[in-house]
């Protein structure tokens, strides 16, 4: 009798941000986030204050590791959608961090337990190499490897639940 054989499939778990999206096109974000999780999806839409008529949604997700790169890999294509996933990383695997803005396109980095970015060494060195003693030069080869320009772009839309109305106390008297 053959003997069978199992494999502990370790759960990877991370979010979704869908930070804009044309109305048009929320219900494929949905089939396509749906298709990579293996299961389907919907969102909880809600307006995106930096633009109007844009839509935005959070999700969180599990599945096996490597599903952050499956999501990130389904969306990718649409140039009007604005997205970051993250991955949790496992005892088996690293975590990771995607970026989609229209304009830069896709930008992907490992993360650690903290979610910080993790430049490889081969990176910085190249980035060393390229600059030569030129440290501006370097300082633009070291935000291009941590992201910086999509950090700048999505940071305005990854606070728009910060748009609701303040309202100030003031101690009179």
């Amino acid at each position: 009798m053959a003997e069978k054989v199992t494999r502990a499939v370790r759960a990877a778990r991370g979010v979704l941000f869908v930070h804009s999206s044309p109305r048009a096109l929320c219900p494929h974000v949905e089939w396509a986030a749906g298709r990579a999780l293996g299961t389907a999806v919907n969102f909880d839409w809600s307006e995106q204050p930096v633009y109007r008529g844009l839509l935005r949604a959070e999700f969180y997700w599990e599945g096996e590791a490597g599903t952050g790169a499956k999501l990130a890999s389904a969306l990718r294509g649409w140039d009007q959608l604005r997205f970051e996933v993250s991955e949790d990383p496992t005892p088996g695997s690293d975590g990771a961090r995607w970026m989609h803005t229209p304009d830069l396109g896709v930008y992907f980095a490992q993360t650690d337990t903290a979610g910080n970015t993790v430049i490889p060494e081969d990176r910085i060195r190249y980035a060393m190499e390229i600059a030569g003693h030129d440290a501006v030069e370097l300082h633009r080869e070291l935000r291009l490897a941590l992201g910086q320009a999509w950090d700048d772009e999505l940071e305005p839309f990854r606070h728009a639940s910060d748009f609701a109305p303040v309202v100030w106390l003031h101690q009179v008297g």
